[in-house]
């Protein structure tokens, strides 16, 4: 690729590199000002690199046909939400979803008004609105990203600013509960006192984003691990005094600095789902990564066994202990504090997701039906499921469900082959981390919504991409540097007589 077009789209990446670092600080993006200019940032960047493109200032990444059946079910998870927006006759509405068909008509008779000729299957389509905007924007992240980090070094930079933001997150919100200031961005907090927050609301988020940014420091420290190997004493030396004073030091401090942020947010699930998807990303990765170096094993067990009886001893992984024994279940006495009434929500969803199984109730429509299914157990106002996945399947059903899963599963799947086949370290680094990432975001999604908060859900949709391009980057790689030539240019053959450097 040419300088101009590496400057073309270097704007563009940096655009999107700002967008991430600012999504979270406004409490996740979560008031509707915050999100509507992230939003608003990501639809700019998306029609700039438009532009270029048809001037011819930047092209189509290889990432992107890689990724095209990811881009496809995107595209048709928008559309399935803009079509839950269309009016369409009232008899259909009563065949795809006869709950919604009931709901309208007692909203009718509520009025005083006749039945409407035609409906929507949402139910709330402001809601619904706002929630394709979102869908669209995210949709726009992931597609930006498989555009625009298209060399090593982007992606080297890319995880590296995950790190600083997981760390100055950890950092502040560290500093807030140490110190007793206790405040939020910008804001005194009133809830969740005594508990890490960082510029989120709930420290449940927080968790959720810092499990995030750790799998990307862990992802580009097993990058940089290895080496030549060493068989003297001087050799030895050295490397220790590379390992102590080189970036993989800094790296090393950020991740505990992290850790020491995650258990002080005191989240059950947050902190179970970094313990146990470091056990079981690091035993398959170690599975799949042929010939990796011992010192992969090293780390990755340094991370369970010294963040937990080191860092965790000193800030409190035995109040996060005793907050899981004492969660109350359904067969705990009722007395047990503190009462757990997530899986209350979860139960009172069932007919929820039974009455709009196919179709759903609309995104972001969770909020208005859920009243309607309350029972006894439950008491305040839900605007969400504390469950990803039955939330997901509420507003969205079982088609939007498995659009949304496909998109998930199919990174996944490309981080695990990533793993198993490449050789290059940032790659098989990369990987590694999108993995746990992803491990993480599953495990957590069952109790939390952390995909339904703004600025998580931007850094998810990213790192998802990230799995492609480290499955990929390898051609796009070759074809920037076919390309760095000028038009015209004869390529650099070797002379006639002598060897070429190129491997058979």
């Amino acid at each position: 690729m040419s300088e101009i077009h590496r400057d073309s789209s270097s704007r563009l990446y940096f655009g999107l590199l700002a967008i991430l670092v600012l999504a979270p600080l406004p409490r996740g993006s979560v008031p509707t000002w915050a999100w509507t200019l992230v939003v608003a940032a990501l639809c700019l960047l998306s029609a700039g690199w438009t532009v270029l493109w048809l001037f011819s200032r930047c092209e189509i990444a290889p990432a992107v046909r890689r990724a095209r059946w990811a881009l496809a079910f995107l595209a048709l998870w928008c559309l399935w939400i803009a079509l839950q927006l269309v009016a369409l006759p009232a008899i259909w509405i009563h065949q795809l979803s006869p709950k919604a068909y009931e709901i309208h008509a007692l909203t009718a008779t509520a009025l005083n008004s006749p039945l409407p000729a035609q409906l929507t299957l949402s139910l709330d389509p402001h809601a619904t609105l706002d929630f394709l905007m979102k869908s669209v924007a995210w949709s726009a992240a992931f597609t930006l990203t498989l555009l625009l980090v298209n060399r090593r070094e982007r992606v080297e930079l890319l995880l590296k600013v995950l790190v600083i933001c997981g760390t100055l997150q950890a950092l502040y919100g560290s500093v807030m509960v140490l110190s007793g200031l206790e405040y939020g961005f910008l804001v005194k907090k009133v809830h969740n006192l005594g508990v890490a927050t960082g510029s989120y609301v709930n420290r449940n988020h927080l968790a959720g984003y810092l499990n995030i940014c750790l799998a990307a420091g862990i992802g580009l420290m097993i990058a940089r691990l290895g080496g030549d190997a060493v068989h003297t004493w001087r050799q030895r030396l050295r490397s220790l005094a590379r390992l102590l004073l080189g970036d993989k030091a800094r790296l090393r401090i950020y991740l505990i600095v992290m850790v020491i942020g995650l258990v002080l947010t005191r989240s059950r699930m947050g902190n179970t789902a970094f313990f146990a998807g470091t056990l079981i990303v690091g035993a398959l990765g170690l599975l799949l990564m042929r010939n990796a170096p011992r010192s992969t094993s090293v780390f990755l067990a340094s991370l369970v066994v010294l963040d937990l009886l080191i860092v965790g001893t000193w800030f409190g992984v035995d109040q996060v202990a005793q907050r899981i024994q004492a969660t109350e279940v359904s067969a705990n006495a009722e007395n047990v504090l503190p009462t757990e009434d997530r899986d209350d929500v979860d139960r009172a969803a069932l007919p929820y997701l039974n009455d709009f199984r196919l179709t759903g109730s609309g995104g972001g429509t969770f909020y208005v039906v859920f009243p309607g299914y309350h029972n006894e157990k439950l008491s305040g106002f839900y605007d969400f499921a504390h469950n990803d996945y039955v939330q997901i399947a509420a507003e969205t059903g079982a088609v939007g469900l498995l659009l949304c899963g496909s998109v998930v599963l199919g990174s996944l799947w490309q981080a695990l082959v990533a793993m198993r086949r490449r050789r290059d370290p940032l790659m098989r680094g990369t990987a590694f981390g999108v993995t746990m990432a992803i491990c993480w975001l599953l495990i957590h999604s069952a109790v939390d919504f952390n995909a339904q908060m703004p600025a998580t859900s931007l850094t998810i949709a990213v790192v998802l991409a990230l799995a492609w391009i480290a499955s990929g980057l390898r051609q796009e790689s070759a074809l920037g540097t076919r390309r760095s030539q000028a038009p015209g240019q004869p390529s650099a053959a070797p002379a006639q007589g002598q060897p070429s450097s190129r491997r058979p």
